[in-house]
């Protein structure tokens, strides 16, 4: 697997380079936005490690760059920023992940493995979790094997949420996904189809409320 890192402080970047390495990746390493831009139209990566505070163009404005240009590359954020309104701007602007510096270069080589499995399960409509299996192309929700039934706008909810597993999904962003043409959905409606939601994943899977972020699809722990 080919990552590119976006990181300009050479000590930082050295770091995690010997990091990413160990752990059988190989890096590209580029130090400015304009430089990634480039990268990315030239080849093909599996993830993008974007530190925030580049010189120019700063790490968000790079990611929000990328996915007006259509781009999904997985991206995971480094900072040594790490409010709560800092994850939340980066989550909103289209990054997949953050991690606040310092970090443990096991942990971050572990959120690397998390997000390309989630960007593999995308790519190919299987998204498998634990004890469930969500198939994006047919619609179809599986728990320990059988198969559970949902309306139009649970399953809408859910794939919000399965696609952002383990990440925060505004709670404006589930009320877009169900609204329909001649019909506004309201806050209350979405928390009626979690709360249903929830009863037919049962304990295979846990929605969490954050209050006032949103929901947060999390794989149960097993035993």
């Amino acid at each position: 697997m080919r990552l590119l890192l976006v990181e300009d402080d050479d000590l930082v970047a050295d770091a995690i380079l010997r990091g990413l390495t160990a752990a059988s990746y190989a890096v590209h390493r580029v130090s400015s936005a304009e430089a990634a831009q480039a990268a990315i139209a030239g080849e093909e990566f599996a993830l993008a490690v974007i530190d925030v505070g580049l010189p120019g163009a700063d790490g968000l404005t790079l990611v929000r760059r990328l996915r007006s240009a259509g781009k999904s590359l997985p991206t995971l954020i480094l900072t040594a920023r790490c409010t709560l309104t800092d994850k939340v701007k980066a989550l909103d602007l289209g990054a997949d992940d953050f991690l606040s510096k310092p970090f443990d270069a096991a942990e971050l080589a572990a959120r690397c493995r998390a997000l390309m499995r989630r960007s593999s399960g995308a790519l190919n409509g299987i998204i498998k979790l634990q004890r469930m299996s969500v198939d994006l192309l047919g619609k179809r929700l599986c728990v320990d094997d059988a198969e559970v039934e949902l309306t139009a706008r649970e399953w809408l909810v859910l794939e919000c949420l399965v696609r952002r597993i383990n990440l925060i999904v505004p709670k404006d962003k589930l009320q877009q996904a169900v609204a329909s043409p001649d019909q506004d959905t309201s806050a209350n409606a979405v928390e009626v189809h979690i709360s249903r939601l929830r009863a037919k994943l049962g304990n295979a899977a846990i929605i969490r409320s954050l209050r006032g972020l949103g929901y947060r699809l999390e794989e149960a722990k097993i035993s």
